[in-house]
């Protein structure tokens, strides 16, 4: 695993079969940023440069073959200034019984605390929550069908600026 540069990035994000409270009607959207459903509604995609900082919520909803119905509700925080964001790539275990990745972020590569709320699907991570002129350490782990986490990759270093 290892960092890439931080860098600074404008908002997008990406929702799977959505129904969201963001738009349309466009107004519900952070100003700035745009709602334009695909044109079989298995995607949204929410994109633009924010114009004003502030919390915005919504709450994407899939609809199985059989009517069963999941939502998930995601909370987008729009800062005034640029973050800084540390992304992160590592190569994908070759078990095939891994079904996601834990990211364990420390102060100094001995004290970690895992950072992501759920376990990943890839093996790319980008942590937007950093703090200007800080250095931070990361690891990952694997995870498989049973819920076993691998031992943390080697510490990679990540300064922001």
């Amino acid at each position: 695993m290892a960092p890439s540069a931080p860098l600074i990035r404008p908002w997008s994000k990406q929702v799977v079969d959505a129904r969201p409270t963001c738009g349309p009607p466009p107004e519900l959207c952070p100003p700035g940023v745009t709602a334009k459903p695909s044109s079989n509604t298995t995607s949204l995609n929410l994109t633009g440069n924010p114009k004003t900082a502030g919390t915005y919520s919504f709450t994407g909803q899939v609809t199985g073959c059989g009517g069963t119905r999941s939502k998930v509700s995601y909370k987008i925080v729009i800062q005034a200034t640029a973050n800084h964001v540390v992304d992160l790539r590592w190569n994908p275990s070759p078990t095939t019984s891994v079904v996601g990745y834990n990211v364990y972020r420390g102060p100094d590569g001995v004290t970690w605390k895992k950072i992501n709320p759920s376990l990943i699907g890839s093996s790319l991570y980008s942590d937007s929550n950093v703090a200007d002129k800080t250095t931070y350490y990361y690891s990952a782990t694997a995870v498989d069908v049973n819920g076993r986490e691998s031992v943390k990759t080697p510490a990679v270093k990540a300064v922001v600026p």
